[in-house]
């Protein structure tokens, strides 16, 4: 059943961020692609569920933030959602307008009870030398469209520096496009600091297939 449509009247939601289980990876993968369509970088994008399924789900399993670790968003607009041992953090917010999802059908949630998938974070752990202390890496933070300027991004990635801090790990990065001023202003009220000196170094592709006979 698809999640209600949210109207004027259902203007309540309830946000969780969970570590993400094997039945997510088909909604991960759909928003990867979302975000590589956003980037102007589909002719890049290769990624299948069951690629993702193999690498996000290692078996044996993992510990998160020391290991790839990817959570979901939920929403929930019916009622408070119960908290699992999966869940992160859960918190609720009032629409200031109507919302229409016109993606709802593929995005309603395994969970059922009305929730949807809205957002992922994919992170992993990195290192400083100078520090020297571990990180957080974080390769994707994602909200698909309607729920974007809400305050679901602040949410995600919130939680991920508290976790990073409870850690004692020593920093959080990730790369943001030059073009996407949206983004770096969001990221700078966020008490970001934007490195304009700092350029991406990239061996991909036959460009990196050369060395393995080397």
């Amino acid at each position: 059943m698809s999640p209600p449509s949210v109207t004027a009247e259902t203007t309540t939601v309830w946000a969780v961020l969970c570590h993400a289980e094997p039945s997510d990876v088909p909604f991960i993968c759909r928003m990867i692609y979302q975000m590589a369509e956003f980037e102007r970088l589909t002719h890049i994008f290769t990624a299948t569920d069951s690629s993702l399924l193999s690498i996000l789900f290692p078996s044996p399993p993992l510990p998160p933030f020391f290991s790839l670790t990817p959570l979901v968003l939920y929403l929930s607009f019916t009622s408070p959602p119960v908290p699992s041992s999966q869940t992160l953090s859960i918190t609720q917010f009032s629409l200031p307008s109507p919302v229409t999802d016109p993606d709802e059908s593929d995005f309603v949630s395994p969970l059922g009870d009305g929730h949807c998938i809205a957002g992922f974070v994919i992170c992993f752990p990195n290192y400083s030398t100078f520090l020297p202390k571990m990180g957080l890496y974080i390769e994707h933070i994602f909200v698909r469209e309607p729920w974007r300027r809400l305050g679901l991004g602040k949410f995600m990635l919130s939680l991920v520096a508290k976790k990073a801090a409870e850690l004692g790990m020593a920093r959080v990065d990730w790369c943001v496009l030059d073009w996407n001023v949206n983004a770096i202003e969001f990221y700078k009220g966020m008490g970001a600091e934007v490195f304009q000196e700092w350029r991406i170094c990239r061996l991909t592709g036959p460009s990196l297939e050369k060395y393995k006979d080397e």
